[in-house]
């Protein structure tokens, strides 16, 4: 009979979960800091426009890095909180295209994807570990993600 923790899940598959849950918690971080220097640095026709749905979405991912980090302990784990770390975890790596609004839109779309797929192994690992409140957190977070990604693709057209 497995070891269950202090939310009655397997300890070692929450184990795993608490990895993945720091890999996307870096992702999201270097993602968050992306986000806000083309807040930030943002030029062109576009500016007020870009300027405002970056804000948006750095506020999000602000919310959303808190949440995930939030989840990590609720399994029982210590999430990670060095961008040094971040940089030796994550997929998603620093962009220097801060200014173009294209450029920056198409690394966010590259960045959602990245993100949006590292949520669905997580919804199979909680699903297999029978945790239901990281299932329901990557859910939700990927129904609202998709959406994201439409409307950042059907802006590049």
């Amino acid at each position: 009979m497995p070891k269950l923790n202090a939310i009655g899940l397997d300890i070692n598959k929450c184990q795993t979960l608490a990895d993945k849950l720091n890999e996307l918690l870096a992702d999201y971080s270097i993602f968050y800091q992306n986000v806000r220097g083309y807040h930030w640095n943002i030029k062109g026709d576009k500016f007020f426009e870009l300027h405002v749905k970056f804000e948006e979405l750095y506020d999000d991912l602000f919310i959303k890095i808190d949440e995930v980090a939030e989840r990590i302990l609720t399994l029982g784990h210590t999430p990670h909180h060095k961008y040094s770390d971040y940089k030796k975890q994550a997929k998603i790596t620093e962009s220097s295209e801060v200014s173009d609004g294209h450029k920056a839109v198409k690394n966010i779309l590259d960045s959602f994807k990245t993100i949006i797929t590292l949520q669905r192994e997580l919804l199979d690992l909680s699903n297999e570990a029978n945790d239901e409140g990281t299932n329901a957190l990557m859910s939700d977070y990927i129904r609202a993600q998709e959406k994201l990604v439409w409307m950042y693709s059907a802006y590049l057209k």
